[in-house]
């Protein structure tokens, strides 16, 4: 079977990849250095994406967006993953599990999220727990009509600049034949909700500028409007909605891949030795064919 992108594909990439070359190359040495993204340009990105009509592309047509089908978008992940993560983070990729939002949540969370009014963060992993959503100990306890919340979340990404954040929790525990099986539940929690707050996460070696977050609840209350579907069912809405984020990834992970072999076939072509350019050298050019071919099978199974 013969893999190859259509026309609008083909187009999509391409204008994604110059967005990247355009918007994101030129930001990329400052980051690298400082660590941290000036807000000025952050907000230069996000109005051009905006204008691009690329904002919010995962999200379908109903809520005013681009309606990516999946193939379509992992071209677009592909394509920032070109670019450094901390800035291409302003290209603006809500999560789709808000459209498990209803009743007032559309107008409070959704549509300002895909408008680009406000960014959202998903936290799920936990210290002792990673991402085994049923070892988690953040927990929340009725009390009354709300919810009253206490632990802990940590490597959150995007958290320093999101507006709100949807959060998985604890909300009670089965016993059954295997032992105790937690019920969990989603949880839209905004930015300053007393009890509730964000500080600095950990030192990382890679992606400079884009940074990991702690998040903390100390007996934070939360009314029953802000429960994310149905309590206990925050499996339902993961299931349903964040089935894709493993593709997107992996197309991510080819995007970078791609870039460092741009950097390693100009090297190759400008530096010379023993009188010749390295990259005539046999011992050179063989790893750099296998290294494309190796790419080039990643980008085809991904989109396959």
């Amino acid at each position: 079977m013969l893999y190859g992108l259509s026309a609008e594909q083909d187009m999509i990439a391409q204008t994604v990849r110059s967005f990247v070359e355009k918007e994101i190359y030129p930001h990329e040495e400052l980051v690298e250095r400082t660590g941290e993204v000036p807000n000025e340009i952050a907000q230069h990105i996000k109005e051009k994406t905006l204008e691009l009509g690329f904002y919010a592309c995962n999200f379908p047509e109903s809520v005013g967006c681009a309606g990516l089908s999946h193939v379509d978008f992992a071209l677009v992940e592909r394509e920032l993953g070109r670019g450094s993560m901390a800035l291409n983070h302003f290209f603006g990729r809500p999560q789709n599990i808000l459209m498990a939002c209803e009743g007032d949540q559309i107008d409070r969370y959704l549509m300002p999220a895909v408008r680009g009014e406000r960014m959202d963060a998903l936290a799920m992993t936990e210290p002792g727990a990673g991402s085994d959503i049923r070892g988690m100990k953040c927990s929340a306890q009725r009390d009354g009509g709300d919810w009253v919340v206490n632990g802990s979340k940590h490597f959150i990404s995007g958290a320093d600049h999101a507006d709100f954040f949807i959060v998985f929790i604890a909300t009670g525990e089965d016993q059954t034949d295997k032992g105790p099986k937690k019920r969990i539940t989603a949880f839209l929690v905004d930015r300053g909700t007393p009890g509730f707050s964000v500080r600095d996460g950990y030192k990382s070696v890679s992606h400079r500028g884009y940074k990991n977050m702690i998040l903390e609840f100390d007996d934070c209350r939360l009314p029953q409007a802000q429960v994310l579907g149905e309590v206990d069912g925050g499996f339902e809405v993961m299931n349903t909605w964040l089935y894709a984020t493993r593709i997107t990834v992996a197309t991510m992970s080819v995007g970078r891949a791609r870039r460092v072999f741009d950097y390693a076939l100009h090297y190759a072509a400008e530096r010379e030795q023993f009188g010749q350019k390295i990259g005539k050298f046999q011992g050179v050019s063989f790893q750099l064919a296998d290294m494309i071919t190796e790419i080039d099978a990643a980008d085809l199974l991904t989109l396959a």
